[in-house]
């Protein structure tokens, strides 16, 4: 059988040998945590607690401020030493919620006590929404809500994106090698809300493992497949992935749901999991720490709010001083200036670190109209011109050019030989019509 896959793309180097046999290791956080009430699309969340107050592990002190925003829950018990801005991965100050830990980690109550098989679809979607369960392939988009959409009974397909096309990242792949049955487990939940719809677990070729395992899980399931994927970036990117999975094109005017999809991430169907069958919020993930700067590549189980410079504190160490770090992957990552006092979140996938920077150290030359930009790009958009119109500030010709079904991959300035900035141009024009069309 074909591998499933989709026009363009690129093979950029993966890294993933350097971390993915690496056995996951818990990190225990320092002595303060801070939970940022940014760690979503939408609207902020709005702090519930105070200086002072005592938290329990689980409990919630953040609650959604809106339809499309999330709870937040601490992952440790302690106190809260106050509420402060603290710089997250973009760059950006957010307000956060800062919790000295006890080291007691006394749980809260769970958020759900009924058993699956007696819980109505409003009911199970209400936990998740509980859970503060967000998108955690990097989107963070609120879980309930891409369940709850406006025509349920359309809804034909469920993919499970287990891709994971972003180099150097194995946080997914270790999820799916060392629980494979919580996977399964958590598609059977989102099938139940959608019992119209296939479920598809869909890997990388590259994988061969993670897909004999789901395989031998899921053969007995009748609504479940593992649909093998070609090795290519960005197959992991939600309109690729559709694409490759029922050959149904997706624009920047609809969402999955208008194609009769719904698109989970492997950590967030997990997440979905340990939510209805163990009660449990969403505050632990697994973050991948590689790079040729880091002395021992490997993923590590971390509560969120937990500082990145704890990696380093008697866990792990530099190989040599990088000059690059990256939050996410390389491709579409946030590089970071600073990271000691960053908490993790959410949708944090990895830690990378590099002894160069290979953006920064590139010349640019003048673009010589080779079409490699097209070629490679997945919308089917051609880059140079919408790049060209943002770069003069054209809007009614970026708009023309299709500058508005960029998804950002960076698959144009990756394969560029005058190593143009395509992808940042295109980027920075998005933005700019997005916030017009808002009044902004």
């Amino acid at each position: 059988m074909a591998l499933l896959t989709f026009k363009g793309g690129v093979h950029p180097f993966d890294g993933k040998i350097l971390s993915k046999d690496s056995v996951v290791e818990r990190l225990e956080p320092g002595a303060e945590l801070a939970f940022p009430v940014v760690q979503h699309i939408g609207a902020p969340a709005e702090i519930i607690v105070k200086k002072g107050d005592r938290v329990l592990a689980g409990e919630k002190i953040a609650k959604a401020s809106g339809y499309i925003s999330a709870n937040i829950h601490s992952s440790v018990s302690g106190i809260v030493k106050g509420i402060e801005l603290r710089t997250v991965q973009s760059g950006a100050k957010v307000q956060s919620v800062i919790i000295e830990n006890d080291y007691k980690y006394e749980e809260a109550e769970t958020i759900n006590n009924k058993k699956l098989q007696d819980m109505t679809r409003d009911e199970i979607i209400a936990v998740i929404r509980e859970a503060g369960i967000v998108g955690m392939g990097g989107a963070g988009f609120p879980t309930d809500v891409k369940l709850s959409p406006k025509e349920p009974d359309l809804i034909d397909t469920i993919i499970v994106n287990g891709a994971e096309c972003e180099p150097y990242l194995t946080s997914d792949y270790r999820r799916m090698i060392d629980t494979p049955e919580k996977i399964v487990a958590g598609l059977r939940i989102i099938l139940q809300i959608f019992p119209k719809a296939m479920g598809y677990i869909a890997i990388e070729d590259n994988k061969p493992d993670a897909i004999n395992i789901l395989e031998e899980y899921v053969k007995d399931e009748a609504r479940m497949k593992i649909a093998r994927l070609k090795t290519k970036y960005p197959q992991g990117g939600e309109r690729s992935l559709i694409y490759a999975v029922t050959k149904r094109r997706l624009n920047s005017k609809k969402l999955p749901a208008d194609v009769h999809c719904i698109v989970h991430n492997i950590d967030t169907v997990y997440a979905i999991y340990d939510a209805i069958v163990n009660g449990r919020p969403l505050t632990t993930r697994i973050v991948t720490v590689s790079g040729d700067a880091i002395s021992e590549p490997k993923n590590y189980e971390i509560k969120t709010g937990t500082y990145y410079g704890e990696i380093f504190n008697g866990h792990n160490s530099f190989e040599t001083e990088p000059i690059k770090l990256i939050s996410g992957g390389p491709m579409m990552g946030m590089a970071m200036a600073e990271y000691e006092r960053v908490p993790m979140i959410k949708g944090t996938s990895s830690l990378l670190a590099f002894e160069k920077d290979e953006v920064a150290e590139c010349e640019t030359t003048a673009c010589i109209r080779c079409g490699r930009c097209a070629r490679v790009c997945p919308s089917r958009i051609i880059p140079v011109m919408a790049a060209k119109a943002a770069d003069k500030s054209d809007k009614k010709s970026f708009v023309k050019y299709n500058g508005m079904e960029c998804c950002e991959c960076g698959c144009c300035s990756y394969i560029c030989p005058a190593k143009r900035p395509l992808t940042q141009m295109i980027k920075t024009m998005r933005k700019e019509i997005l916030a017009d069309r808002r009044g902004n």
